[in-house]
């Protein structure tokens, strides 16, 4: 029976209407690109990533002669972290590179500050010539030890201020803070993650008016201010992704998104996540989501609040921002998840309806062991066995035992993310070799752990780990981390220090091999 042709052209626009629906309901197509967190601030950070490295400082402490570091009178601090005002026999002193035996450049900083007063520095100081009021040149030897800035006099009507130490050849660009090294690395990278770098773990922002400054004295207590962040992804044309404080408040959040819109390059989307590892009760985000879950009647279930309370403010931070930005397509919104606990992913996708908001679930496949000092029902590695392995044997172990799960539950995790129809993104991963509950300590146990990073075996286990990231259907893949030292408390840098030759680094080059297979061209030189 033939049909009428206005039937027939109703039924032709359902079935393409109905294929529509069909195709936008489906995961998104996985596109694997290599990210990066960036190592935080702090006097310690090897990776030196900006020329002015006052910035990095730690906070004013008081010094007074024959008293030990940071015991002297109490000294009245500005709000912008410079001391208005110095007692007699005392001076406020504070480190600026700590990197304990390794050398930093060499060569002669410039010193420009405001206001009036005395300033000095350490033994690395072997000359100091002033070039005019408020400017000095100060000639640096990075063999006599770590560098410590001192104001010994400041007038409280005039106080010292806005001081800037940049390390030589800094002051070549005004507008550019950022370091040739750390520009050249990183370009290339898809995208940086700002956790860190935001000091998003523990934060205690909650308005707008307490976010971190340019002109700040540091930014290690309360991270790197917004316009740099911005400069930096502008610069290397790289993704942010930014980690939302917890504790911030809704016009804090509307402000950020704008100050984003207004700088960012529009080519480039923005990945929002509420704070970091929200379900980790090492961190105060999560005590104050799970306070909060339960005083809001989301669950009495300490834990359960949690999630159900990260679910709840994720979507109120995503809707902030789709308003500011007018719609979701810039954007790329976050849900997180821990590696290994399906359960606790489904329960903050699901609540709510949270992931029909968002468009990623994250997870951090890492590769690795635990080791504390008597096994348990948690980490069956005790100290007595594995400080006594030799690389053999602990490669054997994360080739054949730790790397299979992660594998694994990458699968799961996908087939989760296309049950919801999302993409699955790394927000951290790599190697997760540690000692734990005082097994840290050991020198035999962090020996093997030192070697089997520099091993060229965990090039090949880093391998087999983004290969098998890519082969079961992840995304974007934000390594953990950047350049930082490696020290009892776990080795994460892909490199240790800012001049490191990437070359030398089996870590550094399989990221790289990996990203280039991507079509990613990682450490080329910036245009």
């Amino acid at each position: 029976m033939r049909l009428p042709f206005a039937r027939l052209l109703i039924l032709f626009v359902i079935a393409v209407h109905a294929s529509l629906c069909a195709a936008s309901n489906k995961a998104p197509t996985p596109r694997p690109r290599l990210g990066i967190n960036v190592a935080g601030p702090c006097d310690w950070n090897t990776e030196l990533p900006l020329r002015d490295v006052m910035r990095f400082s730690r906070t004013w402490s008081s010094q007074a002669t024959g008293l030990a570091f940071g015991q002297g009178p109490p000294i009245r601090i500005a709000p912008d972290g410079y001391p208005c005002e110095i007692p007699d026999g005392a001076w406020a002193e504070s480190p600026l590179i700590t990197l304990e035996g390794h050398p930093w450049p060499s060569g002669e900083y410039v010193v420009t500050y405001s206001g009036s007063g005395r300033i000095a520095f350490n033994a690395p100081a072997i000359a100091t010539r002033t070039v005019e009021p408020g400017k000095m040149a100060v000639t640096m030897d990075p063999s006599k030890g770590n560098l410590h800035i001192s104001i010994l006099t400041t007038d409280p009507s005039d106080p010292v201020r806005s001081l800037q130490v940049l390390m030589p050849g800094g002051d070549a660009d005004p507008a550019n803070p950022w370091t040739g090294w750390f520009l050249a690395r990183w370009n290339g990278v898809a995208c940086f993650r700002f956790m860190n770098f935001m000091t998003t773990n523990n934060s205690r922002i909650r308005t707008w008016d307490e976010r971190p400054r340019i002109g700040d004295a540091t930014y290690a207590e309360r991270g790197v201010p917004l316009e740099l962040l911005i400069d930096l992804c502008n610069r290397q044309n790289a993704d942010p992704w930014f980690c939302i404080p917890h504790l911030a408040d809704d016009d804090y959040i509307r402000s950020f998104a704008e100050l984003v819109r207004n700088r960012l390059n529009p080519s480039l989307r923005v990945h929002v996540e509420y704070s970091n590892e929200v379900w980790n009760p090492g961190f105060q985000q999560y005590r104050y989501a799970s306070e909060e879950g339960q005083k809001r009647g989301l669950s009495d279930d300490p834990a359960v609040a949690v999630w159900r309370f990260t679910a709840m403010r994720s979507l109120e931070v995503f809707a902030i921002f789709e308003e500011v930005f007018g719609g979701t397509e810039r954007l790329v919104r976050i849900l997180p998840a821990q590696a290994g606990n399906v359960f606790m992913a489904r329960e903050i996708l699901h609540f709510r309806d949270a992931a029909k908001h968002a468009d990623a679930i994250a997870v951090a496949p890492y590769v690795g062991i635990n080791v504390v000092p008597e096994p348990d029902r948690h980490n069956p590695l005790g100290l007595t066995d594995v400080a006594g392995w030799d690389t053999d044997k602990l490669f054997n172990h994360l080739t054949n035992v730790s790397l299979p799960p992660v594998l694994d539950g990458i699968a799961r995790f996908r087939e989760l993310a296309n049950q919801y129809h999302l993409d699955l993104v790394a927000y951290e991963g790599g190697q997760h070799l540690t000692g734990l509950r005082g097994a840290e300590n050991d020198a035999a146990l962090n020996a093997l752990f030192f070697a089997a990073n520099a091993d060229p075996r965990m090039g090949d286990l880093y391998n087999s780990l983004l290969d098998g990231w890519s082969d079961r259907g992840g995304s974007l893949f934000c390594h953990f981390s950047s350049v930082a030292r490696w020290t009892k408390w776990g080795s994460w840098g892909s490199l240790q220090f800012y001049n490191d030759k990437p070359g030398d680094s089996p870590k550094w080059q399989a990221l790289a091999n990996w990203a280039q297979q991507n079509g990613q061209s990682l450490g080329s030189p910036p245009e």
